[in-house]
């Protein structure tokens, strides 16, 4: 008997048990394969079908929700219902672009394909990975059974993030406590923004006085660069704000309300009690990147921090937050990002150098009050590179309208249809 394709499935005829027929698996083919659907994902896939009509492209992603992440703190901050934040993932499916609603569970880059949750093999001829980062909620001893309930919230998931608002309004004194990892994660000034909002919240509703605002932050400082540091410790100084810093929230003991770090530079552990807290949790590379060889040492797709190309697999990009470039995880460092691994990806279709260079841009709104914001803007050598001809790390009620308004439309009128 001739051996059946790898491909194919043999099953045994019920008819004829001499007589085996074959089943040919599913092969699904596509020229570009995208994993994600985010906001890196929809970005690259939108431009792609503006250089490139005739392009193959699919995209996976497992969602049928899309979200504007960034609305989240003014959501968190009571100037937003969540659902303004929230899309049809059908709907941000460029025209012409097949959706596989399913995951990636492995990447076979050696064999150029990816398999999904739902056990399909999907081959490509060039991939691009924009699958995102992981929130680790588990990695927080006691987290996952307190966020939600009992004054412990978080601006980082859509589930959750209403209640932000619940415990900022229903605060009546005692320890507001924010925190920040010691891990990467998205937006790195979200923690302290919605820290900028209470604040002005708790002055609003005449409780100040009875509150300690805390910041308790992995980090070593409130922020990398210097011009905007200089002034969010003159906003902190202001507001009378705590901070302390290499502080890593290691555990909640929700039924005492007590946080408990860990001192990165003493490795002893202090405990808080809370009265609502605010926490930041861990995040990471997805698992299956982690796991697969595209990752990193730390797990991170390990691309070309200039070309955005895989560093062994030349047919492979990586953009966005599950990728090793260097910089702050925001949609502002994929508006910059995108172009680059469309303009790369094409050359390297035509077998042609690649020009276009990522020179670490990124961009911080730091809301830092109700009416209040500093626009930071910067590279990987954490010097500003600013787009208004004024000093942006001054407070500004024009910057506040732009993350409110501006930006927003910017996301799903221009970014995600590869306009902007």
């Amino acid at each position: 008997m001739a051996h059946a394709h790898p491909s194919a499935q043999v099953t045994t005829d019920t008819q004829d048990t001499q007589r085996p027929r074959v089943t040919p698996h599913p092969l699904v083919r596509h020229q570009v394969v995208i994993v994600g659907g985010g906001t890196a994902g929809i970005t690259v896939a939108a431009r792609l079908r503006r250089a490139a009509k005739h392009l193959d492209l699919a995209i996976i992603e497992p969602s049928t929700k899309h979200y504007y992440q960034p609305l989240w703190t003014l959501v968190g901050g009571g100037v937003f219902p969540k659902e303004a934040s929230e899309r049809e993932e059908a709907a941000v499916i460029p025209a012409g672009v097949t959706w596989m609603r399913d995951a990636v569970t492995e990447f076979d880059p050696d064999h150029n394909a990816v398999v999904t949750r739902e056990g399909k093999r999907v081959s490509y001829d060039f991939l691009v990975v924009a699958a995102g980062i992981q929130i680790d909620w588990d990695k927080v001893q006691g987290l996952k059974e307190a966020i939600g309930r009992g004054g412990v919230c978080s601006n980082y998931a859509y589930e959750y993030v209403s209640y932000t608002w619940e415990c900022i309004r229903n605060f009546s004194g005692g320890n507001a406590i924010f925190t920040m990892p010691n891990t990467a994660i998205k937006c790195g000034g979200a923690p302290q923004k919605i820290m900028y909002l209470a604040d002005d919240y708790f002055r609003r509703s005449g409780v100040r006085d009875r509150a300690r605002v805390i910041f308790a932050s992995a980090g070593s400082g409130i922020f990398a660069v210097k011009k905007y540091a200089v002034a969010l410790n003159r906003v902190i100084a202001r507001k009378g704000i705590e901070t302390f810093y290499q502080h890593n929230l290691v555990e909640v003991r929700a039924e005492r309300k007590e946080a408990v770090f860990e001192r990165l530079d003493t490795h002893e552990q202090v405990v808080f009690p809370y009265d609502l807290l605010h926490v930041t949790p861990p995040m990471s590379a997805p698992d299956c990147i982690k796991r697969s060889p595209l990752a990193n040492e730390a797990g991170w797709v390990a691309v070309d921090k200039y070309t955005l190309q895989h560093v062994r697999y030349p047919n492979v990009f990586s953009l966005g937050d599950a990728s090793s470039l260097p910089t702050s995880k925001t949609g502002a460092a994929i508006r910059k990002q995108a172009p680059v691994v469309v303009t790369n990806l094409l050359a390297t279709m035509q077998g042609k150098p690649l020009s276009a260079r990522y020179d670490g841009y990124t961009s911080c709104p730091l809301v830092t009050g109700y009416g209040r914001l500093i626009l930071a803007e910067f590279d990987y050598d954490l010097q500003p590179k600013e787009t208004f001809p004024f000093d942006q790390s001054k407070e500004r009620y024009s910057m506040y309208l732009l993350k409110k308004y501006g930006l927003p439309a910017l996301y799903w009128h221009g970014m995600l249809k590869g306009r902007a």
